[in-house]
């Protein structure tokens, strides 16, 4: 059976997580959305003026960057989509992507499965010398499955990196940027742990473990397994990350800080288990002992935990904005059966699978895109990025291949061994019950 799509669409909408709370919103008025800001904390409201002319006066992004990172949750920020929010969403996003332009896929390359540049030169080279962001470490993960790879065994490859804003940079943002910036699925091992459909508990506070926090299988593996063999990492991605953010925040503890994780696919999973894993164990605090907000932009994520894991990331107060694209099957997973739609029965009985519901974190901002001639770009953050920059979708257009397309088109030369099989064969089932074939 076809898709069940239009040929050709481009609208946003905006709901948040739970079903019941959707509204679609036209392209033409969010191109035309009013700049209104939202604030809730001591600082003086944000007024809109129109002069005489009919200008709009935005406010800086420096007086409102807690809203914009989420501090009351985007409330009236995303309906109308509001032009700060929407810059500061392509912006995170151009940082991701400058993860896949850096990524070495070449296994000729004696630096296959890692990044072709140094640290100083990363963002210069893929052509975003102005980013204002100094890269200060390299970030490796290792997927804890055995099955060969074009390099010959499984082992720790690039998955993005950590940076944090100069000083010049800070003056526009009004504070001190920790970023760090995950790519998504690629090489073969990385999709079978994404297949890997299981939810486990997430105990990455040893003295509060919280068993009834559960995380998907494969991701878990992925931040916390270990390669003693790498060469340019030690230590699992946790405990990378752990260190150079809890450096960072240390080195500018007496500056106002914001640490904001970004990734795409797989890359979103990673981001939000940093965030729980940073607020969990206390780290975001600065040296009075003040919060540090931790703010997740995710693209194109899947569901990364159960109920409990959701909860527990809003009580620690981790902000994530999804932006997703509702034709895009990556986001409907895991979970395509098991999610938070069925966890309650008619909003009054707890069902007894309630634990074993997979559910999205935070607010959610959808795209509607569809091309018939290139079905993958439901999935490529560059379509998602133009769509946000151009809402027509006659505006959007690619430069090349698409990324995802890349990645397949690597997978379609390799073998495979060792499918966990039961775990993949799932996964099919959810991705065909989606697309109704």
């Amino acid at each position: 059976m076809a898709l069940r799509l239009p040929a050709q669409s481009a609208s946003l909408l905006s709901r948040e997580a739970r079903p019941h709370r959707r509204t679609r919103v036209s392209a033409s008025s969010v191109a035309a959305a009013a700049p209104a800001v939202v604030t809730r904390h001591a600082a003086p409201a944000v007024a809109v003026k129109h002069s005489a002319v009919g200008a709009v006066c935005r406010p800086s992004l420096a007086s409102v960057w807690r809203e914009i990172q989420g501090a009351g949750d985007w409330e009236d920020l995303v309906v109308p989509l509001d032009p700060l929010l929407r810059d500061e969403i392509v912006r995170y996003g151009e940082l991701v992507v400058a993860c896949y332009k850096a990524f070495d896929l070449d296994p000729a390359s004696k630096r296959c499965l890692n990044c072709k540049y140094g640290k100083k030169s990363m963002l210069r080279e893929v052509g975003m010398a102005d980013a204002g962001y100094e890269v200060t470490k390299y970030v490796y993960a290792t997927p804890d499955i055995s099955i060969p790879t074009q390099t010959g065994t499984c082992c720790s490859r690039w998955i993005g990196y950590v940076a944090v804003s100069s000083d010049e940079a800070v003056r526009r943002l009004g504070r001190r940027d920790i970023v760090v910036s995950f790519r998504g699925t690629v090489t073969n091992t990385e999709w079978i742990a994404n297949l890997m459909s299981s939810l486990t508990a997430a105990r990455l506070d040893p003295h509060d473990p919280r068993p009834d926090v559960k995380v998907e299988s494969g991701f878990l593996s992925l931040y916390t397994s270990d390669d003693s063999s790498s060469k340019f990492s030690s230590g699992s991605c946790r405990e990378q990350l752990l260190s150079e953010v809890s450096r960072l925040i240390n080195k500018y503890k007496d500056e106002e800080l914001s640490i904001t994780l970004a990734g795409h696919s797989m890359g979103s999973s990673l981001a939000l288990l940093l965030g729980y894993d940073l607020a969990e164990l206390g780290l975001n605090r600065d040296g009075s002992r003040r919060e540090v907000p931790i703010t997740v932009y995710s693209f194109g994520g899947p569901r990364v935990g159960n109920s409990g894991f959701k909860d527990r990331c809003e009580e620690l107060g981790v902000k994530v904005l999804r932006v997703v694209n509702v034709n895009d099957p990556v986001t409907k997973l895991p979970g395509v059966f098991l999610n938070e739609n069925l966890k309650v029965l008619a909003e009054r009985y707890e069902l007894p699978w309630s634990s074993s519901c997979y559910a999205h974190v935070g607010v959610e901002l959808a795209l509607d895109f569809f091309k018939m001639q290139n079905p993958v770009c439901v999935h490529d953050l560059d379509a998602y990025i133009g769509l946000l920059k151009c809402p027509k979708v006659a505006e959007v257009k690619k430069n090349g291949a698409d990324l995802l397309s890349k990645a397949m088109n690597l997978l379609s030369h390799q073998s495979f061994d060792a499918w966990r099989w039961q775990d993949a064969a799932m996964q099919v089932g959810n991705l065909v019950q989606y697309l109704g074939i």
